[in-house]
């Protein structure tokens, strides 16, 4: 499983390059964001806005908007299942059809189905999961989120890495691990993650939040676009999209780029048996690491023989590339018990859903 170039760069120069890997995050927040946009790129505010739409439309870019951020904003969780051979699709329709669903992927495991239930609030994410162990006859596994030490998929792809940051590593190869940690990408200090919403919303807020999940207006005005649709002043959203930034519930606002279409499609989830006593100094550690995309902290559930506490996430074109690295992880480490768990196909993938935020 190998991406080099590919047909997606075909169109591509230099402006759109920029657009892609320089406005993943820090999307201006202002009434005319594509003016700043054009005049950091050297093109007009129309130019942007069309190259934007034309890198979606090709699928380069799922969306242009903000991402949420679940466990902030109500609760959230991975959930997998081992579907029947002969029921696996019957299964994924089932669970694809909730749509607080927002992500599904086949992986090669006993455990073969992995997906995330996004709600409100717990009780109706609860609900929803045993929904699914009812209808589906298959056991869940709930694996919530208690601690992340680094989350972010935000990392450049208009270039031939193999591994996702493999650029940004390279700096860091005389220096280690203790340069890397110094680079703004790797804070990895470890949050504790509630499974209850962490933050007190307004009604505002609410009805902010749920306009924007499925992205922004593709136009000149997108906040005016938004604000129109709440019947709010616009000055009231950008204000509130800053705030909502600063508390956590917006993780960045940019273009959100396709990984698989980019080439990145050689994803491995790796699970570790680390130490209890040991997890936070090494989940940091690990996180640390340029080429780790994602590094968290759920539970253990022996009760269904699941023995794995700490989870990192490696995105790569080519899967020799990645399991290369995996090896350096196990080996420089996290030396324990290890399973990975690479995607075999992605079932189904959005933003989060959230019906409503309040009374749920």
């Amino acid at each position: 499983m190998s991406h080099q170039s590919g047909d997606w760069r075909a169109t591509l120069d230099d402006v759109d390059a920029a657009l892609i890997d320089g406005y993943q995050s820090g999307f201006p927040v202002e009434e005319r964001p594509f003016r700043a946009v054009g005049d950091a790129l050297g093109i007009d505010e129309d130019e942007a806005l069309e190259r934007v739409e034309r890198l979606r439309n090709a699928g380069i870019l799922r969306r242009f908007g903000a991402v949420l951020n679940p466990p902030v904003i109500g609760s959230s969780t991975l959930a997998a299942v081992r579907a029947p051979a002969d029921r696996f699709d019957e299964v994924a329709d089932v669970i694809n059809g909730y749509r607080q669903v927002n992500h599904n992927y086949e992986r090669d495991h006993e455990w073969n189905m992995w997906f995330v239930v996004t709600a409100g609030s717990r009780t109706t994410r609860d609900r929803i999961l045993e929904e699914i162990e009812e209808r589906t006859g298959c056991e869940v596994l709930v694996l919530p989120m208690l601690t992340d030490y680094y989350i972010d998929l935000e990392f450049p792809v208009v270039n031939a890495d193999q591994f996702a940051r493999e650029s940004l590593a390279s700096v860091s190869v005389d220096g280690g691990a203790e340069t890397a940690a110094q680079t703004p990408e790797t804070d990895a200090s470890a949050t504790r993650i509630s499974e209850d919403a962490a933050t007190d919303l307004s009604a505002f807020d609410c009805e902010l939040l749920l306009a924007i999940q499925d992205g922004f207006p593709l136009s000149l005005t997108p906040y005016r676009d938004v604000a129109a649709t709440l019947e709010a002043p616009v000055d009231d959203v950008l204000e509130a999209i800053d705030r909502l930034q600063a508390d956590g519930c917006l993780k960045r606002i940019g273009c959100i780029v396709n990984h698989v279409v980019t080439g990145f499609d050689a994803n491995c989830m790796v699970v570790w048996d680390v130490p209890d006593e040991e997890l936070d100094e090494r989940g940091e550690r690990a996180g640390e690491l340029p080429y780790v995309t994602l590094c968290y902290h759920r539970p253990r559930r022996p009760e269904q023989g699941w023995s794995y506490n700490l989870f990192t996430m490696i995105h790569g074109r080519d899967q020799e590339a990645v399991d290369a690295k995996i090896d350096e992880l196990a080996a420089e480490y996290l030396p324990v018990s290890h399973e990975r768990l690479y995607s075999a196909a992605t079932l189904k993938q959005t933003g989060a859903r959230y019906d409503e935020l309040v009374g749920q």
